[in-house]
């Protein structure tokens, strides 16, 4: 099942870095969007991605622009169908219904999509269409970004899968990782319960004498995470797309799972959002830039304990808290917080294999390539030391989540040794390439 070209419905920011890497790697493309003006603004926006003159030059000539009303039967022509309109469920559903009888067989579909499960997209549509689609979950920006999570549904050939997983990873340069058909797949599923449940678990770290700075300084280089730290990343993303989330994650999730403690915002935060103060896309969220009067700017923070802007203080962690192992461990604010938020999204991710990955690997792979983890939660319980964490939830009267229980079932100390990691059955395997 060769991909040589592609159509791609929906021009957006995901939909047009789509067609712009396809076109880059020498494939054809056809880029549709609801009319002309919005096909124009798709070509520019895929042209915009060009690495130099040459590039930009190959896409000119691979890609063209159309309308889905003029140009939607053109896709017969094309390998693979990718639709990346909006993340709206019926509009996915009405737009596989119009385009399903017009593909030819044998070409391979995708929708691509951050967290609506593949089952509720392709329920009740034809058997040919949910033999052949699975969920391609490109990270933004598409050109930047190594992960692509794959999602097979439950009657998708593998033949499918395997082409598409081969021509991203070896055409377009991709780290795959394969997802189960799950909310969130894998990496926004721990990606996000870290964001939404930190605004939470915060608040009693802020009530305890840690400033915003130190919380961010905390989930940050210590352990191993993007300097950003929690406050600075959701400004990067923005709160409007973060209550999306966690709205799409209350009605999904299963009844039991911790997540849905933390779907909604804290109070401060759900007014910052009703106001429109989300984040760098309007001009400041928790943090802002200020020019001054002598031409010079100043860092601000919006301290979510008094709901007013402050200048920032630069926060100084001590040395005893500078590794991963020292900081979850420590008896002092500092500590209790990093194993309150970071521990627990460790823990959290710990019972979730098998039911949105088949192995640590994968959940190691889509934190480390689309969240920028330095160690994925498995590598990083290893670093902590699983024994160590074993013994505080036992002591504690905490059950065990399910990889944890494998591990201490199997008698071993870590979840990788000597290029293996430590499957759901106890049995170590060599890592895949």
């Amino acid at each position: 099942m060769d991909i040589n070209s592609v159509a791609v419905i929906g021009g957006g920011t995901m939909g047009s870095g789509i067609a712009a890497a396809c076109a880059a790697a020498g494939r054809r493309v056809l880029l549709l969007e609801v009319d002309a003006a919005a096909a124009a603004a798709a070509w520019d926006r895929a042209l915009a991605t060009a690495a130099g003159e040459d590039e930009r030059a190959r896409m000119t000539e691979l890609i063209r622009c159309g309308t889905v009303a003029a140009n939607l039967t053109e896709i017969a022509g094309y390998d693979w169908i990718c639709e990346a309109v909006a993340e709206d469920l019926e509009a996915k559903r009405r737009l596989f219904a119009e385009l399903e009888p017009l593909r030819r067989d044998g070409s391979v579909v995708s929708t691509n999509t951050s967290g609506i499960p593949l089952r509720a997209i392709t329920a009740g549509m034809p058997a040919r269409l949910r033999r052949d689609i699975v969920v391609t979950h490109f990270f933004n920006p598409v050109r930047v970004m190594r992960l692509l999570e794959i999602v097979a549904g439950e009657d998708t050939r593998p033949e499918v899968r395997d082409a598409l997983a081969g021509f991203c990873r070896d055409v377009l340069g991709k780290g795959i990782v394969h997802a189960k058909d799950t909310v969130n797949f894998i990496g926004n599923r721990i990606g996000c319960f870290w964001m939404l449940s930190g605004l939470h678990k915060a608040k009693t770290a802020l009530a305890q004498g840690l400033s915003m700075e130190r919380v961010d300084a905390l989930m940050g280089l210590p352990v191993g995470l993007p300097s950003t730290g929690l406050y600075g990343l959701i400004d990067l993303i923005g709160l409007d797309v973060m209550d999306f989330v966690g709205k799409n994650l209350e009605i999904n999730l299963p009844p039991a799972d911790p997540g849905r403690a933390f779907t909604s915002f804290p109070a401060v935060e759900q007014a910052m959002l009703d106001r429109g103060q989300l984040g760098r896309k309007s001009g400041g969220g928790f943090y802002r830039m200020v020019k001054l009067a002598d031409g010079g700017k100043r860092k601000e923070v919006f301290d979510v304990r008094t709901e007013a802007w402050r200048a920032v203080e630069p926060a100084v962690l001590a040395d005893s808290h500078a590794d991963s192992q020292s900081l979850f461990l420590a008896d002092d604010a500092e500590g209790r917080f990093t194993f309150d938020l970071m521990g627990g999204t460790l823990l959290y991710a710990a019972d979730l294999v098998g039911e949105i990955a088949d192995d640590i690997v994968n959940v190691d792979r889509a934190m480390r390539w689309g969240f920028a983890w330095k160690r994925g939660p498995f590598e990083l319980l290893d670093a902590v030391g699983p024994a160590r964490l074993i013994e505080r939830l036992l002591k504690d009267g905490h059950p065990l989540p399910h990889m944890l229980a494998v591990l201490r079932a199997a008698g071993v100390e870590s979840f990788y040794r000597d290029g293996e990691f430590l499957g759901l059955d106890g049995v170590y395997r060599p890592v895949p390439v």
